[in-house]
């Protein structure tokens, strides 16, 4: 039994002095204290942060570059033909279809041109929703649970997004079109604010704590109108797809007649793209019933084609020729179809819900949730009828696209049918867990 004197360090049981390190001798050396979580974040020297200023202008100068570089390069593809190519040309032409992209107006010879490509816009709220988020990072509001520093980054960028606007307003001088410095100031203060707040938010973490205090009933109604509205514009995809596709030919034929070469060709094709989002809401408003309008005194329902002598553009190739007819007609069903859909999603979750729980579901809360989803369906998809449509010069041409309150109201009555005649299905033939005793 060895015996430990007072100047001998006391080692850990079960510890071989000959497993220390290097095998050289000494004291084993003892287990650091663990620090408290967070003190080193208080010990070390906090990070140095961009001004406000700095950070705001800095995301709202990136987030315009991103989305006007790829506007300037398609506008460049259309100049090149065999007789006209200029880079300045083509990058004051970029501005101007970036500033349209906005909503901004031109104001041209022909009218005022006002459609503006949704597929644009949503690369320019994505670019400013990131715009948000990188601010409010800099302020070091990421993750506080604060509203106030969201919507102070959101201001940041709004106001920065809106000198830009002015500034690209004065640089986009087109021959034949003239655009108002002040209202794109306005208008792209506002889209920079609203996208900016987005991406603020989601970093501050404010929004959760408000979504905590949201009833069951009215967060599961608003989920399954979204649903709908989303099933509602994916249905019209599908539709203005297959209508563009079976008209191929003509759309063809268009590009070609434009005789601006292979790259000019390529340029009005993209051009085309980026109207795709607008067919696509244009073709949900037709399967809906509303339809839509490409000029005055013009219809594109089911029931009713009537159009007259229309532009060259490819995107229009695929117009229905008349009302629909034999099996043609059971495009009437798909918005029923769809609000059945989200009906069924809606007590399939409630029933699970149920079933953990071992109640049984009532029919009040259930077909009060489901008639829910109809205002908040129409309200998403009423909005996006609201900014698909637009003028395309003056004349005949001023209307362009469908009315937003007709497809709001329809939207609202159609999908509210079918999400209870779906919820109501679900539920009577669904089993019920028995009560708990």
């Amino acid at each position: 039994m060895s015996s430990v004197t007072p100047d001998q360090p006391r080692r850990p049981a079960g510890v071989d002095p000959d497993d220390r390190p290097g095998g050289r001798a000494g004291p084993v050396p003892r287990p650091r204290p663990r620090r408290p979580r967070g003190a080193d974040r208080a010990d070390a020297p906090r990070r140095r942060r961009a001004p406000l200023a700095v950070a705001a202008v800095v995301a709202a100068g990136w987030a315009a570059l991103t989305s006007y570089l790829p506007v300037a390069v398609v506008l460049g593809l259309m100049q090149l033909s065999e007789d006209a190519a200029s880079v300045v040309g083509a990058l004051r032409a970029g501005l101007a279809g970036w500033l349209l992209g906005h909503g901004v107006p031109l104001d041209t010879g022909a009218g005022q041109l006002g459609l503006a490509p949704l597929a644009l816009t949503a690369l320019v709220v994505w670019r400013l929703t990131r715009a948000g988020v990188h601010t409010t990072r800099a302020l070091g509001a990421r993750g506080a649970g604060e509203v106030r520093p969201a919507f102070v980054a959101a201001g940041a960028v709004g106001l920065g997004y809106a000198l830009l606007g002015v500034l690209a307003a004065l640089g986009a001088d087109i021959a034949g079109t003239s655009l108002s410095p002040l209202r794109a100031g306005v208008t792209l203060g506002l889209v920079g604010v609203a996208a900016a707040l987005v991406g603020a938010l989601r970093t501050t973490g404010a929004p959760d704590r408000l979504l905590r205090r949201v009833p069951t009933a009215l967060h599961d109604g608003v989920r399954t109108g979204l649903v709908a509205g989303l099933l509602l514009a994916g249905a019209g995809a599908g539709a203005a797809g297959l209508a563009i596709a079976t008209g191929g030919g003509d759309a063809a034929d268009m590009i070609g007649a434009y005789r601006t070469g292979v790259a000019g060709q390529a340029g009005i094709t993209l051009v085309s793209l980026a109207y795709a989002p607008n067919a696509a809401i244009w073709a949900t408003s037709y399967l809906l019933g509303p339809g839509f309008a490409v000029g005055t005194d013009t219809a594109v329902r089911t029931s009713e084609v009537s159009v007259g002598a229309l532009p060259a553009v490819p995107l229009l190739a695929g117009l229905p020729r008349g009302p629909v007819d034999g099996l043609g007609a059971l495009l009437l069903a798909v918005p029923v179809l769809i609000g059945m859909a989200a009906g069924w999603l809606l007590a399939r979750r409630l029933l699970r819900s149920a079933a953990d729980d071992r109640t049984p579901l009532h029919w009040g809360p259930l077909l009060g949730t489901a008639a829910l989803a109809g205002p908040v369906a129409g309200l998403l998809v009423g909005a996006a009828a609201a900014v698909s449509g637009g003028p395309l010069g003056g004349g005949r041409l001023a209307e362009v696209g469908p009315v937003a309150w007709q497809v709001t109201a329809v939207t609202t009555a159609v999908v509210a049918v079918g999400a209870l005649l779906g919820a109501a299905a679900t539920r009577a033939f669904t089993r019920q867990p028995a009560p708990r005793p």
